[in-house]
């Protein structure tokens, strides 16, 4: 794609952005937080239409499978999301300010690692059968393991509580804050960073996953933007009933493995991209229904929000 071409897709995105924090500018409930997350779905889906009119059907199809595959992945976010906030006590309405920022930094990371891996398939071919055994492990490994756990175990916010001092509650809605002339971080931005490294961690599996269904960089980059932009929407749509979706992270280790495995079979089974798309929609409908069949006797518990520590005055 041309340059005039990337910088028309970044405007959109730049557009829909500021149109989403207008939206949830205050406390976000289940009704903006639906309504939110519908209008990035629709978004995605007028863009996959506008790719259809002007590349063609296969770029389309490979556009939705990208970005079906990328949806699916963001909900295994969501449930780290939720319980690294409830590690951390984050307060409900700093949430927000946490997100927005970490989407951000969340797709800037990931437009890097894009450019990267294209760069790397372009110049070492034999680079993409590496990336799809990657992604096989990784479907192994989130099978046996299922959804990785909190903060407590993530080296990064470890290792930054350890070189940077940090205060023993929160400060509004502040990522740092001046006490006896010393600058010292909130646990906000611990949850930042954490929410960040996370995010990376995920983009190590998941952008090898969607060079599985595409080699085009534009769709790729353009299928991942609009999972990850819409994922404060869905934070705040699921956060209170992620429980309920108890097989999605095995249904989305199946995907994952499924991609994989295309990816290492290419140069002797080349699979078309509507069988990855049904793959996709498949197994994601499957696992959700699966969840929700098992959940239809089990008495729903609501999400508990932990109070936070008293503010630090500055």
């Amino acid at each position: 794609m041309t340059l005039p071409i990337w910088a028309a897709a970044f405007a959109v995105f730049g557009v829909l952005m500021a149109a989403d924090l207008a939206l949830t500018r205050n406390a976000v409930g289940l009704r903006t937080a639906a309504m939110s997350s519908a209008l990035w779905i629709a978004a995605a889906l007028v863009f996959g239409g506008a790719l259809w009119l002007w590349q063609g059907p296969a770029t389309a199809g490979q556009y939705f499978g990208g970005y079906l595959l990328e949806k699916a992945l963001s909900v295994d976010n969501v449930f780290v999301f939720v319980m690294l906030f409830a590690s951390l006590a984050v307060p409900a309405a700093a949430q927000r300010r946490v997100l927005q920022f970490g989407v951000a930094g969340a797709l800037v990371l990931r437009g890097g690692f894009i450019a990267a891996g294209g760069a790397l398939i372009e110049h070492i071919g034999w680079i993409f059968y590496v990336f799809g055994a990657l992604v096989v492990l990784a479907g192994a490994r989130m099978f046996r393991s299922g959804v990785a756990h909190g903060p407590s175990r993530n080296l990064a916010v470890r290792g930054l509580r350890r070189v940077l001092p940090v205060t023993g509650g929160y400060a509004d809605h502040r990522f740092f804050v001046r006490l006896g002339g010393k600058t010292m971080a909130t646990p906000l931005f611990v949850a930042l960073v954490a929410i960040e490294v996370t995010d990376l961690v995920f983009a190590l599996d998941s952008i090898p996953a969607v060079f599985g269904v595409t080699r085009d960089l534009f769709v790729v980059f353009t299928s991942n933007a609009f999972a990850v932009l819409g994922l404060r929407a869905l934070y705040f749509l699921l956060a209170g009933s992620v429980d309920r979706f108890a097989y999605l992270s095995q249904g989305i280790a199946v995907l994952l493995v499924f991609i994989g495995v295309k990816m290492l079979i290419a140069p002797v089974v080349h699979l078309p991209v509507w069988m990855s798309l049904a793959a996709i929609v498949a197994v994601v409908a499957g696992a959700v229904a699966a969840s929700l069949w098992r959940d239809r006797s089990r008495p729903r518990e609501p999400l508990k929000t932990q109070e936070p520590h008293g503010p630090v005055r500055a």
